[in-house]
């Protein structure tokens, strides 16, 4: 059985778009829509239920390895689902997002969930965003998308997303908590070797709408030939 499409990875920064993007990519080419972010908020909010420390590299491998997702589109969004608990709302919030990026940095962690993103896109015809998905999830990715945008225009858009899921957020407290993360992105990358990769596209998203970034990351899987 051949190739169901080409595999597209779209990554960048926190607050880049990537998630938006990605959905209405895949949406508009009728790939399967997998987003490798909500698997490390996922443990994060798993984590501080269970009172654990997602610092706790054993403790956080151990909870991964555990963990069963379920990943639905309906409405124009995504539903996850944690060992067949929703959990969309939940790993939203800020805490659960500096959480993720915490247990990002551990290798065995990252280890379990990259190997559950390559089962999911064997095939071809996908559409994944998140963290290293054009390096450690998909080095041979036909498409590799690295989206980028400015600080206060990251902040934004988290602050919209949050307002819109009836999360409370103080727009200074993202721009800080963005701030911190991009730091300990670039840590990690230090660690792990190239963020973006080599042969990423970079798109610059800041001051494009969503209109505009979807049609950008279409022509571009257009002229890989689909």
């Amino acid at each position: 059985m051949g190739k169901r499409g080409i595999v597209i990875a779209i990554d960048g920064p926190a607050g880049s778009g990537k998630s938006t993007t990605a959905r209405c990519v895949a949406s508009r080419l009728g790939y399967l829509y997998l987003d490798t972010g909500a698997m490390y908020r996922a443990l994060g909010w798993s984590l501080i239920r269970k009172g654990l420390s997602p610092d706790d590299e054993a403790a956080a491998a151990g909870t991964a390895a555990a963990l069963t997702f379920d990943f639905r589109l309906e409405g124009g969004g995504q539903r996850v689902l944690v060992n067949g608990e929703d959990a969309t709302g939940a790993i939203r919030s800020s805490e659960v997002s500096d959480a993720a990026s915490r247990v990002a940095v551990h290798p065995a962690v990252r280890n379990i969930l990259v190997a559950r993103q390559q089962e999911l896109g064997l095939e071809g015809g996908i559409v994944l965003e998140g963290r290293d998905t054009g390096t450690a999830v998909f080095p041979k990715a036909e498409l590799k998308v690295f989206l980028v945008a400015d600080v206060a225009e990251r902040a934004r858009r988290r602050h919209r997303e949050l307002l819109s899921c009836g999360v409370a957020a103080d727009l200074d407290v993202l721009m800080g908590q963005i701030r911190e993360r991009d730091a300990r992105d670039k840590a990690t990358q230090r660690r792990s070797g190239s963020w973006p990769a080599s042969d990423a596209i970079t798109v610059d998203t800041t001051g494009l709408n969503i209109d505009a970034q979807v049609a950008r990351v279409v022509e571009l899987a257009r002229e890989c030939g689909i």
